[in-house]
C-alpha cells in the first residue's frame, strides 16, 4: 500500500502544460516577466492552465536531489506553539534553513518555514499531517519541494 499522496514520475509520461506550468513559475521568479498573463503568453498555456496547477506541480533539482523544501502553516498567537512545530520538525530530520513568521493578525501567525529535508525519518505528507494535528496548528501546506 502506498502511503505517500506524492509521487516522482517522469515527465514524458504527463501532459505537456504540467512542464508549461513550471516554466512559466520560472519566468515570474526569474523577474524576467512580471505578470502571469505575459508568462503564460510566453510558454503557450492558458491562465486558468497555470492557476489550476502552479500550487501542485514541482521539479527535483539536480544538485540537491529532492532536499529542500518550503511549508507554511498558521499558527494561534500562544506562547510555545512555534516551539512545539520546530520540535515536531526536528524529532522527524528535518533541518530548519529559514524561518519567517508575520506579525499575528485576529490573534493568528502566518509562517512559512524552509527545511533541509535530505534526513527525514518520514514522507513529507506524514510530517505535514503531524504538523497540522499540533493544537492551534492550521492550514498546514507545501508550497514547494526540491
Amino acid at each position: 500500500m502506498m502511503n505517500s499522496k506524492y509521487l516522482l514520475v517522469d515527465k514524458k509520461i504527463l501532459p505537456e502544460y504540467y512542464e508549461k506550468v513550471i516554466e512559466a513559475r520560472t519566468l515570474l521568479a526569474s523577474g524576467k516577466i512580471k505578470d502571469v498573463s505575459e508568462a503564460v503568453r510566453a510558454v503557450g498555456i492558458s491562465r486558468s492552465t497555470y492557476y489550476k496547477y502552479k500550487d501542485y506541480i514541482f521539479t527535483t533539482n539536480a544538485d540537491t536531489g529532492g532536499r529542500k523544501a518550503i511549508i507554511s502553516f498558521t499558527l494561534s498567537h500562544k506562547p510555545g506553539i512555534l516551539s512545539e512545530v520546530l520540535k515536531c520538525l526536528s524529532s522527524h530530520g528535518a533541518n530548519i534553513l529559514t524561518i519567517t513568521q508575520n506579525l499575528p493578525i485576529n490573534s493568528k501567525a502566518h509562517v512559512v518555514v524552509t527545511l533541509d529535508i535530505s534526513g527525514l525519518s518520514v514522507e513529507i505528507d506524514e510530517l505535514l499531517r503531524e504538523i497540522n494535528s499540533i493544537e492551534k496548528v492550521s492550514g498546514t501546506k507545501l508550497i514547494s519541494i526540491e
